[in-house]
């Protein structure tokens, strides 16, 4: 499943497309902080590639979730900023935040193709999703941990590909 992910990546970003990344909590920081290595930069000095972690402007954030709300703080951003044959990446422990799974219900209604990273649970997002990762682990501190793990290593393994003859 990894490797799925890193190739679908590759062909994405090649073609110009953009992935997007969303969580809660922890994996709201661990989705920014990979979204940021992708369109900054990991190990190789390269053009930047095309990541955004969605609802991470607090003026977006807190209007969508007083004026409307919270559960489509996601959704709302993805509806407004993707494209057919982008990729949402979804973190979520549990699988089953609300928010998180509206968003991935906007990216299947847009034809994204639907990746969510989750612990060892039966979970709606999971379902949803085009490929779930599932984390050998039901403890939060464990599967947030595994997370930058996976991530570190998908976006290592995206650089290489797209990069290493440059």
């Amino acid at each position: 499943q990894i490797l799925e992910v890193i190739h679908t990546l590759v062909k994405v970003l090649q073609k110009g497309g953009t992935v997007f990344f969303c969580g809660n909590g922890g994996s709201m920081s661990d989705a920014a902080h990979i979204a940021a290595e992708l369109s900054g930069r990991f190990y190789i000095n390269r053009p930047p590639l095309k990541a955004i972690c969605l609802a991470t402007n607090t003026s977006y954030l807190t209007a969508v979730a007083n004026d409307l709300n919270y559960e489509d703080i996601f959704a709302r951003e993805l509806q407004a900023l993707s494209n057919k044959g982008d990729v949402l990446v979804a973190l979520s422990t549990s699988g089953n935040s609300l928010n998180v799974i509206n968003a991935m219900q906007v990216a299947n209604a847009k034809d994204l193709i639907g990746v969510s990273i989750t612990g060892d649970f039966i979970s709606e997002l999971g379902k949803l999703s085009d490929v779930n990762i599932k984390i050998p682990s039901t403890d939060t501190p464990r599967i947030q941990e595994t997370y930058m793990f996976v991530l570190h290593y998908i976006c290592e393994k995206v650089e290489e590909l797209m990069f290493k003859n440059s």
